[in-house]
């Protein structure tokens, strides 16, 4: 049976019935009909059902801690906004994501965990990279496309796509990429980037993610690839 206290600590003078029925029978009863329904599953259908109604207090962010502390990894999370979004509101679900953010702050990308896999250690371009990469390609007909992973701090050197460029879809974690004499741009899981041939760049990882994308080159005849100086600590740290 849960033990709860917080409707007697927050309610118990001005309305003590209210917080023996919040703490006895919400939680003391129903949530602790755990043969019916785990806690788990609760702690999602209780964040579904306040973001759905607008809820943004401490009241949701106790529900979201408490899905996190039964299991509920932050991929699932944002994957459940993401998904009662169509069908409670976009703005309820936007408003809901920095409290993820922040609640989740402390768990890292699960390298393993991330849409097409880790693959195996990039071996064959490993004097390329500062730090270790991983690489599953995933079609070699037509277009070349690879699921490429970054461990922390980990980036390529700056190189150049001549002839044809190349596109990066970002899945997991968290990275950077930059342009020559141009600003580095933070990426985020859903970002596009766009390389058009012969733009001198770098990406990689940010200093405490891992950090994956797909990479698809597009295709064109003669195309190749000229990889050039690294991305030293100093030029890396300055992002940060």
């Amino acid at each position: 049976m849960i033990k709860q206290t917080a409707g007697r600590n927050g309610l118990g003078d001005l309305a003590p019935k209210f917080a023996q029925l919040n703490d006895d029978v919400l939680f003391g009863e129903v949530w602790s009909r755990e043969d019916k329904l785990s806690l788990r599953d609760r702690s999602m259908i209780t964040v579904v059902a306040l973001v759905s109604k607008g809820i943004t207090d401490n009241s949701l962010k106790y529900h979201i801690q408490n899905a996190k502390n039964h299991g509920v990894t932050k991929t699932e999370m944002v994957e459940i906004i993401t998904h009662i979004a169509f069908y409670v509101g976009w703005p309820n679900a936007w408003a809901v994501f920095p409290m993820v953010r922040e609640i989740y702050a402390e768990e890292k990308a699960d390298p393993s965990d991330s849409l097409f896999g880790l693959g195996q250690p990039n071996t064959a371009f490993a004097q390329y990279f500062i730090g270790n990469s991983y690489l599953n390609p995933l079609n070699a007909e037509g277009v070349n496309v690879c699921n490429v992973t970054f461990e922390p701090r980990c980036r390529n050197n700056w190189h150049i796509h001549h002839k044809g460029g190349q596109i990066l879809l970002c899945t997991d974690g968290e990275g950077w990429y930059q342009e020559w004499e141009q600003p580095a741009r933070k990426l985020h899981p859903g970002d596009v980037v766009y390389i058009a041939p012969e733009i001198k760049h770098w990406h990689g990882a940010g200093a405490d993610e891992w950090f994956t994308h797909i990479a698809i080159e597009i295709p064109a005849q003669g195309a190749s690839n000229e990889w050039l100086e690294p991305v030293n600590d100093d030029q890396y740290n300055s992002l940060a």
